[in-house]
């Protein structure tokens, strides 16, 4: 079999806690918010990429997609993108796939890439009247208030430790 190389180093027993102590606490005060605040309004504050960033902050917090730069400019380009492109185009493959594609870009140019952010995109475009409703708020809210709380968690949570430091980097 081609490509040879070796499967990633096993993480250690304390570390897989930390990543699942910090995900839990992030996505539950997520939810939290959501259900007790927003729900009640018939808004969200949770948006399935948030799952994946979750990974990225909790899971590998020295990665570079996961420093707040990354995550906050990442996640609010890709909403004001996926937005616009429902706006002018509409629900449908054309939207979706200019959304996920113009994200990516965008965020290269401003050198934000945050993988999470092209499910941020596409959900904009297809994530159903509760999402279209909101129209450029999206961006505001879930996006911009669900990234920041993620980023305060991995902030408070990560530092805890003696074995992690989060961020690597801010700008």
């Amino acid at each position: 079999m081609k490509g040879g190389g070796h499967s990633p180093p096993r993480v250690s027993g304390e570390e897989i806690f930390l990543s699942w102590l910090n995900a839990f606490f992030g996505m539950g005060l997520c939810g939290l918010l959501s259900f007790s605040y927003f729900e009640p309004e018939g808004t969200t504050l949770l948006i399935g990429s948030f799952g994946a960033s979750a990974v990225l902050l909790y899971g590998t917090p020295k990665s570079p997609f996961a420093q707040p730069r990354n995550l906050l400019g990442g996640h609010l380009i890709s909403a004001a993108v996926g937005v616009l492109c429902f706006k002018l185009l509409g629900c449908n493959s054309l939207g979706a796939s200019l959304a996920v594609a113009s994200s990516i870009a965008l965020m290269h140019i401003t050198r934000t890439l945050h993988p999470p952010g092209g499910a941020t995109a596409l959900i904009a475009v297809i994530g159903g009247p509760k999402i279209h409703d909101l129209g450029f708020l999206y961006i505001l809210v879930p996006t911009g208030l669900g990234a920041t709380v993620l980023l305060l968690v991995a902030l408070f949570l990560n530092n805890l430790s003696g074995t992690r430091r989060y961020p690597e980097y801010w700008i």
